[in-house]
């Protein structure tokens, strides 16, 4: 029998917002399956709700999860969350000796482009972090249009290449004013960047081009899992020892700078050849792309019971 101490070491909580009574999306469903592939790797899944009602703490939401003999690794499976809703979370699972593998701060770190951007400003596009019209029109008219738009934690991509680039003013002032309305892609923040030229084959509705990009899920300083970015078959997806070398030590140099223990990098090549890193996020909270689910999760179930 294995002695106490070890059995509480292997004890791994994720607490999941997977739910049948959400509707039916690509995010849903990356959450269904990482779930699923968490409770295969051995962690304890509990649920709990996308949203705190009113009147609800965090605390009361979780009032079916146990309180753990010590602290215990946790992830949390599920949308991208406001800050405030993740500190909540955060800190009622530390209550319960569950840390997750990020802190609020570095969720944040992880999210949060304005917060990131500094970090890494060398290994991406060009940007300008904004928070009105008239910075958004200097800054477009510094980096050249066209440019690349998105809130400081999403952009409208999926909506179409019209709903997040700008040839001119008045394209600019129509994807600003959408960002902007919508607070939980920006909070107050627009990002205005220059458009990587990227290297693709396919695309995608909205004449969206799916350009040649990677997502990479970092955990402790190893990679625990690397994928071709889009779904679907695409010419342009599989690397070669050298390229998946390149890919793989460019997202290292963003973790190391950024210092967020569970992070996720994605990666485009442009049209010249070159890696650049397109933007960084929390493992948690990231899609699986075409990243096998249950390979992932027996990586990171590896790496997080040796650290």
């Amino acid at each position: 029998m294995l002695p106490l101490a070890s059995i509480i070491r292997s004890n791994m909580i994720a607490l999941s917002e997977a739910s049948p009574q959400v509707p039916d999306s690509a995010s849903l469903r990356d959450i269904t399956l990482a779930t699923e592939a968490a409770r295969f790797a051995g962690w304890q899944v509990y649920s709990i709700p996308q949203d705190l009602p009113e009147g609800v703490s965090a605390d009361d939401a979780m009032w079916h999860i146990p309180r753990q003999p010590e602290i215990v690794p946790g992830v949390w499976i599920g949308y991208i969350p406001l800050p405030s809703h993740y500190e909540q979370i955060y800190e009622a699972a530390l209550s319960r000796n569950i840390r997750l593998l990020n802190s609020p701060g570095q969720y944040r770190r992880a999210e949060e482009f304005d917060r990131f951007y500094p970090f890494i400003e060398d290994l991406t596009a060009e940007s300008r972090c904004v928070s009105s019209m008239a910075e958004c029109e200097e800054a477009a008219q510094q980096l050249g249009y066209p440019v690349f738009l998105k809130g400081t934690i999403q952009s409208h991509k999926a909506k179409g290449i019209g709903s997040c680039v700008a040839h001119d003013a008045e394209q600019l002032a129509t994807i600003a004013t959408a960002l902007l309305s919508s607070h939980r892609r920006s909070l107050g923040t627009v990002i205005v960047r220059k458009l990587l030229d990227l290297r693709y084959s396919r695309i995608g509705p909205g004449g969206f081009p799916f350009g040649r990009e990677y997502r990479v899920f970092v955990h402790a300083g190893h990679v625990v899992g690397l994928g071709y970015y889009w779904e679907g078959e695409d010419e342009l997806a599989s690397l070669d020892a050298s390229e998946r070398d390149q890919v793989t030590r460019l997202a290292l140099e963003a973790f190391r700078r950024l210092e967020v223990p569970y992070l996720t990098v994605d990666i485009g090549q442009t049209k010249q050849g070159d890696w650049r890193v397109i933007e960084v996020g929390d493992g948690q909270f990231s899609g699986l792309s075409q990243i096998p689910v249950h390979q992932l999760w027996a990586r990171l179930t590896e790496v997080v019971r040796s650290a």
